[in-house]
């Protein structure tokens, strides 16, 4: 298939073929297609929303990378590695995080060749912030707050270039597999119900993550986990599924449900500070950081202090960012947002609680992308490389999905110019498949309640019974029940992984087992579908752990 992918193509039901389909159009999932092209293969993306849509252009904070003209010249590509194994907590693939981390700074010139432009300082070199867990000034951003929309700008436009085949609007439903197990098809479905069916070698899953099995979340309405159910219907590994990252600064308005904006980490960067409802500062003598400490350890300082508060406010802290002169003009996003809530950042500190972010864990892929099902792949958020451990180190992302994105298409070409094996044909009249579903608002709730920042044996029970009487088998023919099948289905996995793992560490909190346990537990839990389509433990992944 070759050219755009029109909309009556879509709407009569139809069949086509590619070298290589992606599925997602973020920062990993652009990156892979348009190299994949420049290297001749024949590329379809495939994705839930417009191409613009998706998680990258809400990432605010920017790119971690060092780079040779740092603002911190003793900064270095090891103390970079350094900063993201101490923020996995123990969980980290060591040799994967040097080796993605080492490829950054090549990523991100080739992206500012194709047109990416990040914020300068007054003496022309790129300008710098620090996130927290970073021990150097090494995160890059564009339009102040505003770097994924810039990436996104920029990869969308060189799609539009090179006229990048894309099917907007349609979920993957299910890769279509020979009776070897290789991938050699994608089932596909419109809006309105109508199917596809794409016959292909490879297909490549950037899906991003699952932060709407929570009642609140920075990520979008996409983000239900569809690639990551996919990878484990196809008979794919998982691992790291118990470690959800919550960001610990989002914007807190009553009521609120589903996506709410992000107050980027970079604003602590420059200054702000937590504090409680009595105007208390949260973070010194919780961590050598304080406000600049990993995610999961502010998420869960944030946390304990709300569980303790004695009567008043007790869902939501401050962030005072009185102090940051010139605030509007750095951060404008987080100040539109605080002015649409009737907020005013300048002159009084903005409520925020910690919400679902960031799926540390995923499909297990190798370093370049390679899953271990013959001709599916994975990158970006979706994808489980090792990077992130136990705990993602803020500004990672962004990277990660520009050198897996990258290193996965000519992944898949290496492949496909060795392989011998032909496009097989899939059966043209197999019937939609059928997968348990939960009702959303409820699985929400339970999975909010019970597998949140803190968690227990007889919480995780309580949700796992639940969710076995709960769910209904239901035909995946509507994009609602493709996208409530794959919360289910990635809830129970999480849910047996986090139950499993009887320690806290990183994202992984259990008020039960507040210790971590380094003799048992320094180690990753992989896990598949057992015959009968549930999520069973299968091995420990202990190769790389640092």
């Amino acid at each position: 298939m070759t050219g755009p992918v029109s909309a009556s193509q879509a709407q009569t039901g139809w069949e086509a073929e590619a070298d290589l389909v992606v599925v997602g159009s973020g920062v990993a999932g652009l990156t892979a297609a348009l190299r994949a092209m420049r290297l001749g293969l024949r590329v379809l993306v495939v994705t839930k929303g417009g191409i613009g849509d998706g998680n990258t252009r809400w990432a605010q904070g920017g790119v971690a990378v060092v780079l040779g003209d740092s603002v911190a010249p003793d900064d270095s590509v090891a103390a970079h590695v350094a900063d993201t194994v101490a923020a996995g907590a123990g969980l980290c693939d060591t040799v994967a995080a040097r080796s993605v981390i080492g490829a950054g700074p090549e990523a991100v010139g080739l992206l500012r060749r194709e047109g990416a432009r990040f914020d300068g300082d007054a003496s022309g070199r790129l300008a710098r912030t620090r996130e927290g867990g970073h021990g150097a000034l090494r995160v890059i951003h564009a339009g102040g707050d505003a770097t994924g929309a810039e990436v996104q700008r920029c990869l969308v436009a060189a799609a539009n270039d090179h006229t990048l085949p894309v099917l907007e609007h349609h979920v993957a439903v299910d890769a279509v597999t020979t009776v070897t197990g290789e991938v050699c098809g994608l089932r596909v479905l419109a809006p309105d119900a109508t199917p596809g069916l794409v016959r292909t070698r490879a297909v490549l899953l950037a899906t991003g993550g699952l932060g709407q099995l929570y009642q609140v979340t920075s990520n979008p309405e996409l983000a239900t986990g569809d690639g990551l159910a996919l990878a484990l219907r196809a008979g794919a590994s998982a691992a790291d599924v118990e470690f959800v990252q919550f960001h610990p600064t989002v914007l807190y308005t009553p009521g609120a449900r589903g996506r709410c904006p992000l107050v980027t980490e970079a604003v602590r960067g420059e200054g702000a500070v937590l504090v409680d409802g009595a105007g208390k500062r949260i973070m010194p003598g919780v961590h050598p950081l304080a406000d600049l400490a990993p995610r999961d350890v502010v998420s869960a300082a944030i946390t304990r202090r709300l569980a303790t508060a004695p009567g008043g406010v007790d869902d939501h802290v401050f962030l005072d960012a009185t102090g940051i002169a010139g605030f509007a003009r750095r951060f404008p996003t987080v100040r539109a947002a605080c002015e649409a809530v009737g907020v005013d950042p300048a002159r009084e500190a903005i409520p925020v609680a910690p919400a679902a972010h960031f799926a540390c864990g995923g499909v297990v892929t190798d370093a370049h992308g390679r899953t271990d099902v013959t001709g599916l792949y994975a990158a970006g958020e979706v994808a489980r490389t090792g990077l992130h451990g136990a705990n993602r180190l803020a500004s990672n992302s962004l990277l990660e999905g520009l050198v897996l994105g990258r290193r996965a298409a000519e992944a898949v070409r290496a492949d496909l110019a060795g392989a011998r094996r032909a496009v097989s044909s899939p059966p043209a009249d197999v019937p939609a498949p059928v997968a348990p579903v939960a009702q959303r608002p409820a699985l929400q709730r339970l999975m909010s309640r019970f597998a949140g920042i803190g968690r227990d044996a007889e919480g995780l029970a309580v949700a796992g019974s639940v969710l076995d009487v709960s769910t209904v088998p239901t035909p995946l023919w509507t994009v609602e029940a493709v996208e409530d099948a794959a919360l289910t289905l990635v809830a129970r996995a999480l849910l047996a992984a986090a139950a499993a793992r009887t320690e806290s560490r990183g994202c992984h909190v259990r008020t039960d087992h507040p210790e971590r346990d380094e003799r048992r537990w320094r180690r990753s839990q992989s896990v598949r579908l057992n015959p009968s389509g549930q999520p069973v433990l299968a091995h420990s992944i202990l190769e790389g752990v640092a």
